[in-house]
């Protein structure tokens, strides 16, 4: 059961849920040509909180995170590469928490979800 228009936006079955939206190819692609799709939880003013599932293809892009982001990995392999030399490796059941102002690679080795939270 989905429903994004109640007072406590939800989808159930977010791990496999497949009513996703084209969000285009990813920006600032160094290698192969990720597309990324989704489902927009919820926008709150001024975009802040924002909620979602992201799905992206394999590829390599440069990364520049805009605000912190919490992120929770449930499917597929991807590389997180730091400016500075730190290497994080993601699969299903990662959680990762992605600071504003963090710079980096992603290299995304097979499909990803990402449940994720911008604040």
């Amino acid at each position: 059961m989905t429903n994004l228009a109640s007072t406590a936006p939800h989808i159930h079955g977010a791990c496999d849920y497949d009513e996703l939206v084209d969000w285009g190819p990813q920006p600032d692609a160094l290698a192969g040509a990720s597309h990324s799709t989704g489902r927009l939880l919820h926008k709150g003013p001024d975009n802040i909180p924002e909620t979602g599932i992201w799905d992206c293809t394999p590829g390599r892009w440069r990364l520049s995170v805009p605000r912190d982001e919490f992120c929770h990995f449930v499917k597929g392999r991807a590389t997180y590469r730091s400016d500075d030399g730190e290497v994080i490796e993601v699969e299903a059941g990662t959680c990762v928490l992605f600071p504003a102002g963090w710079t980096g690679e992603a290299e995304i080795h097979e499909t990803i979800r990402n449940i994720y939270m911008l604040s």
